[in-house]
């Protein structure tokens, strides 16, 4: 990967893969060739780059949208490339779906505009020949794009959700064995939209109406949560990163469905509580909040260089009670039991595709098999470590069964010791499902899809 990556700084010297959709084939090409995710390859030609801030913006949205779009992109250039696409040369490849995200999506490039600039960029990289191939199959698909065929919905509906609404047919397929098609189609959809930037206020430097007042007078249009008050959520995404209240730790930029676990955990001023998987320590800094700073929060992740980031927004967030460990989670001991302990479990992320687009062809079958494991055994230790009468939260950011309720019946059948608590009057009851536990979806909650269940150890 490394030696891939100083490649790609040769290429970036020599100047061939400049401007907005240069870098974004650069990025694709590297998400084709390796297991890094979206989100980090983005960031690090952002930071590397000298893009202004508009085209900065330009780039996330193009490469977005192709990962987002990629299957219907890729059947659209299937039924118009002679011979395989998949095994098309990557420059080529990544340049046309380039080329085609913008046709098909984007109203402010014209047509011509973008194919032109991928064939001139496809004979700088390339030469001429995959620049005729490329200005070929990309001026055949605007002649024709009123008129472009998808699977018959009629004769298979999941080949069809699959190529339309972009999401792999494995996915699909189970989702609406599970949900049903009308259920699926309107979730596909919504995963398919642009995400909402939301922020939660912190409450350790300002107030809910301060924050309001200072996103008004710079004329940041917002809307309160339906959920959780403390939450905004902004009308478009902006780089409210650069803005002084951001430095300053008035808000952190978080989903408001990250407000589920933390409420249903009920922490208090001065408990001992545990947070098992903390970075990059969102959840952290609000439970910190909803402490108001007094007590012991102990912060696990086994990896230094994420608990770097999270001291650094606990930092920002004048967060003062956190202690921050590097350990394996199942291998962390401590003499003193805790008052609560929130577990929010690594798990595959399929409630998170708005945000997170790649994931959705990163990830497969044999991940969630694999990751449950790691999952029943975090619950495991969490509640080892928890004193009688007790609190365990065990969360996630998926919607698959086997990762959610499905563990905490496992977990509650070898342990009579521990009891589900009903979420009813705890949280908003559109939030809860027949089993007490939350379960959201972006089509039904307009946020992340996330499951949050509570735990108590009997006394």
């Amino acid at each position: 990967m490394t030696n891939k990556y100083k490649s790609d700084s040769v290429y970036k010297n020599l100047n061939l893969y400049s401007g907005v959709r240069g870098i974004a084939v650069k990025v694709l090409n590297r998400i084709d060739r390796t297991d890094a995710y979206l989100d980090k390859i983005l960031e690090i030609e952002i930071k590397n780059s000298e893009l202004a801030g508009p085209d900065k913006s330009l780039l996330f949205e193009i490469v977005h949208g192709v990962i987002r779009w990629l299957g219907r992109i890729d059947w659209v250039l299937n039924g118009f490339y002679k011979g395989q696409f998949s095994k098309c040369i990557p420059n080529v490849k990544n340049s046309m779906r380039v080329a085609l995200y913008q046709i098909l999506f984007l109203d402010r490039v014209p047509d011509y505009a973008a194919v032109n600039e991928s064939v001139e960029f496809i004979k700088k990289l390339q030469g001429q020949k995959s620049a005729d191939l490329t200005n070929a199959v990309l001026r055949n698909i605007i002649r024709n794009k009123e008129s472009i065929r998808y699977p018959n919905p009629d004769e298979d509906v999941v080949s069809y959700y699959s190529a339309y609404y972009s999401h792999p047919s494995w996915l699909v397929k189970r989702w609406i064995n599970r949900y049903g098609e009308e259920f699926t189609k309107d979730l596909l959809i919504a995963n398919n939209n642009k995400p909402n930037m939301t922020l939660r206020v912190n409450n350790l430097k300002t107030t809910l109406e301060e924050l309001k007042s200072l996103l008004d007078n710079v004329d940041l249009n917002y809307s309160v949560s339906n959920y959780f008050p403390n939450f905004l959520k902004l009308s478009k995404l902006t780089n409210i990163h650069d803005w002084g209240y951001f430095g300053k730790g008035y808000f952190a930029i978080q989903d408001e469905s990250t407000a589920i676990s933390c409420n249903v955990l009920d922490p208090e001023p001065g408990m001992r509580i545990l947070d098992l998987c903390a970075a990059p320590g969102g959840k952290t800094a609000y439970l910190a909040e909803l402490m108001q700073n007094e007590g012991e929060l102990i912060a696990i992740d086994k990896f230094d260089s994420r608990l770097k980031i999270l001291k650094k927004n606990l930092e920002r967030l004048g967060v003062k009670n956190v202690k921050s460990m590097a350990v394996d989670a199942l291998e962390y001991e401590d003499d003193k039991l805790f008052d609560r302990v929130l577990i929010d479990a690594p798990c595959t992320g399929f409630g998170t595709l708005t945000k997170k687009p790649d994931i959705k062809w990163k990830k497969g079958l044999s991940d969630i098999r694999r990751i449950t494991k790691t999952q029943l055994a975090l619950l495991e230790k969490g509640a080892s470590l928890l004193k009688p009468g007790g609190i365990v939260v065990y969360s996630t950011c998926t919607i698959e069964p086997d990762e959610n309720i499905d563990i905490v019946n496992r977990f509650l059948e070898n342990h009579q010791e521990f009891q589900l608590v009903s979420l009813k009057n705890e949280i908003d009851d559109s939030l809860i499902n027949s089993s007490g536990t939350v379960q959201t979806f972006p089509n039904i909650n307009k946020m992340d899809g996330a499951f949050a269940v509570k735990i108590k150890k009997l006394d």
